[in-house]
């Protein structure tokens, strides 16, 4: 396991691997506002344990990675996806599969269209194309982010109690709420920040919409894997995604929120296992 920064078309990202480069490759990148720690150490190790490379990184904006105004992102969905195949250019890999979570399962949808000569399978977690009809997230989670405003991003305790408390109001009722588990990770994240009060900056980034009105045309090996209690992108859009794309396998944590769960653990690395000796 070693940190290392990726420089891609200017912007310095910080990456981390896990095992043999010589495995197959897997890339996982992570959902908005959040760094890449939330693909928990142990997580990684498990998989790299199974005869993967696998590698993840801070988006812009988040942990130690190229970070913007407060408010102001300078790029596109589009960009940060680019930025995952300058990743791969960094540890000279040419073709990888990608394992995205929340907007990163948004950003691997459009890396299967847009890079489709790079991308190996794609596993979508907890995401959707947003395609009209499908139901929002719901009223608790809205009125919880609206709150995000009045957070003083300079107060490191503030922080922590900021993300231990987003979790808790995204698990799912059939899932444990580790709280000492998940604030000593808020903690982590919030000291390796560069801009805490950036994180909130993929709020605002646009772009991506002709990619995720084409998700018809994915042609790589699909795997979704969703929870029947996600209160922000709830489990309808998991069912519309498996009918989009061709192929599709669909994974259901039946009880699990908008998270990636240690419990859930054991089901979502086999299924990435089986998923990418295609």
């Amino acid at each position: 396991m070693t940190e290392r920064f990726i420089q891609t078309r200017g912007v310095d990202i910080c990456t981390e691997s896990f095992g043999d480069p010589k495995d197959p490759a897997v890339l996982l990148i992570m959902g908005a506002s959040v760094s890449m720690i939330w693909w928990e150490d142990d997580f990684c190790r498990k998989i790299a344990d199974r005869g993967r490379f696998v590698i993840r990184y801070d988006n812009r904006d988040v942990g130690r990675s190229v970070t913007y105004a407060p408010g102001q992102p300078e790029y596109s969905f589009e960009d940060l996806a680019d930025d995952a195949m300058g990743v791969l250019d960094g540890y000279g890999i040419e073709k990888a599969h990608i394992v995205g979570m929340s907007m990163g399962g948004l950003l691997t949808q459009i890396l299967a269209l847009r890079h489709r000569e790079r991308v190996l399978s794609v596993t979508l977690i907890a995401t959707s194309n947003f395609a009209p009809g499908l139901p929002p997230m719901e009223e608790r989670v809205e009125r919880f982010f609206a709150g995000q405003g009045e957070v003083d991003w300079s107060d490191m305790e503030a922080v922590v109690s900021f993300s231990l408390e987003r979790w808790r109001v995204l698990r799912g009722s059939g899932r444990t709420f580790d709280e000492q588990k998940i604030a000593r990770l808020s903690e982590k994240e919030a000291k390796r920040a560069v801009s805490p009060a950036s994180m909130s900056n993929h709020a605002f980034v646009t772009g991506g919409e002709t990619y995720l009105m084409r998700t018809g045309e994915i042609d790589v090996p699909t795997l979704i894997i969703h929870g029947t209690e996600d209160p922000i992108i709830p489990y309808p859009h998991a069912v519309h995604l498996a009918e989009a794309i061709p192929g599709a396998k669909l994974i259901t944590l039946s009880g699990a929120g908008h998270e990636l769960h240690e419990e859930d653990w054991d089901l979502i690395i086999g299924a990435i296992i089986d998923h990418t000796a295609r």
